[in-house]
């Protein structure tokens, strides 16, 4: 895809993974080739930075505070309530102000939080797109000339995202789903200012519009997702009209059974990547499955993951059979994640941004989400038919090839690929150039 038009301010912010993701696709639109960090860019304020610093420690914090007995999961429940997405039904007027958005407004207002960055991008005037919702407050708070655009990073969003007055507001969102469409309207957004995108996924991953690349890998992860052949041979015709004759699954694999288990910025669920690879060892050691643990940019997690997968008497397949997914960055991170994400077949996560990837052709086992938002990336999921629940981690080797042998795996890659958008770069380019009308995927075709 040819993203070589008009260039756009690009702001993510440093807390977790989710936000960085989705900015990650949108690099090469990014004014000087960088996605700027709200809450570490060089040149920030000691004030400014303390307050990012606070709220960032407190999410990480409370996310592994869940586990603590007793305690953990009421004060977890009692932060997620700050961001809850309330029931979608009754259709209503959602456009009252919640806690968390009157809070962040009364920060920017009355510590000027964020000033200094709005008007350092304020120098040179372009399309503003940020992947965190106080970004843009800041931007129409301090006057911005330029547009102001949100990409919204779940496939239901809290009431968070918009500011206090919406009617008045003249921030832009980019929509991942139709349901975070449809929710923007309830929460008091002008049509005129939504746009239903879809996700930013990254280009590498997809190739030219054609999405060439992209049916390639497909076609070689079907070959490992249903070896028994039986989705492949029942719907031959389907693929060979979705991906093309030269890319209709082989017999013969090109890479071992892959499963990726991606675990959270917090590391919240470190434990059940060792325990499922626990399960797969004998195939592992056989060189029939082969797990990738990301271990991300955390050296802990890192650590952690090498120490027990040695525990476990794998040790000499740490590298082939096990992977450990690690870079010093979120940039490496991202690029590396990436080029693994070809050769994957399964990707093991809780319900969070990375819900969108399932447009990759990738099914989605599902970890127990954590936060509002998760929750309902777990019902979309469902909705598409390609994500499961995960089953005991400790009986992976059982039920994972139960649902392989029966071809399941196979029909819940194509429904990712079919029913999730995959265009939401292109089209986030398209839009910031003044051409929606050339955008792909886009309100009449996409479902949910």
């Amino acid at each position: 895809m040819s993203l070589n038009h008009q260039k756009a301010w690009v702001v993510a912010v440093d807390m977790g993974y989710g936000h960085q993701r989705a900015a990650a696709p949108l690099k090469n639109i990014a004014y000087g080739g960088e996605v700027i960090n709200a809450n570490n860019y060089k040149g920030i304020p000691k004030q400014d930075q303390d307050l990012w610093h606070d709220s960032r420690k407190f999410y990480e914090f409370i996310s592994r505070f869940k586990k603590v007995p007793i305690v953990g999961k009421p004060a977890f429940d009692l932060f997620d309530k700050f961001q809850e997405i309330p029931p979608f039904y009754p259709k209503r007027d959602l456009s009252d102000p919640n806690l968390q958005v009157k809070y962040m407004q009364h920060l920017i207002e009355t510590q000027n939080w964020g000033k200094h960055l709005i008007e350092k991008l304020e120098k040179k005037p372009m399309p503003l797109i940020t992947t965190f919702f106080v970004t843009a407050f800041m931007a129409e708070q301090f006057k911005y000339s330029g547009d102001i655009y949100a990409v919204a990073t779940d496939t239901d969003i809290s009431r968070s995202w918009v500011p206090v007055d919406p009617e008045k507001s003249r921030i832009k969102y980019f929509a991942p789903s139709k349901r975070a469409y449809n929710r923007l309207v309830r929460y008091g957004v002008k049509e005129d200012n939504i746009f239903l995108t879809g996700f930013p996924l990254p280009i590498e991953l997809l190739g030219q519009k054609s999405l060439n690349i992209l049916k390639k890998d497909i076609g070689q992860r079907l070959t490992n997702l249903d070896p028994n052949r039986e989705y492949i041979n029942r719907y031959d015709e389907t693929l060979i009209a979705q991906l093309g004759s030269s890319n209709f699954p082989s017999k013969k694999r090109s890479h071992p059974l892959t499963i990726m288990f991606a675990v959270g910025g917090a590391g919240a669920q470190r434990e059940v990547g060792i325990t499922l690879t626990k399960s797969l060892k004998n195939r592992i050691k056989k060189g029939d499955a082969r797990v990738v643990l990301v271990a991300g940019t955390h050296k802990d997690i890192k650590s952690y993951f090498k120490k027990e997968v040695a525990g476990l008497g794998l040790e000499k397949q740490l590298g082939k059979g096990v992977v450990i997914l690690h870079s010093a960055n979120k940039e490496q991170y991202f690029r590396k994640f990436n080029r693994a994400l070809r050769t994957t077949d399964i990707l093991w996560t809780k319900p969070s941004e990375l819900s969108f990837y399932t447009a990759l052709g990738l099914p989605i086992v599902m970890a127990p989400p954590i936060g509002s938002q998760e929750k309902f990336n777990r019902k979309w999921l469902f909705m598409i038919g390609s994500g499961v629940e995960q089953e005991n981690p400790e009986y992976t080797d059982e039920w994972l090839f139960d649902l392989i042998d029966t071809g399941w795996f196979a029909e819940a890659a194509i429904n990712g690929f079919l029913e999730a958008p995959k265009y939401g770069t292109y089209n986030i380019q398209k839009i910031i150039s003044s051409k929606p009308e050339e955008c792909l995927q886009c309100k009449t075709e996409m479902m949910y």
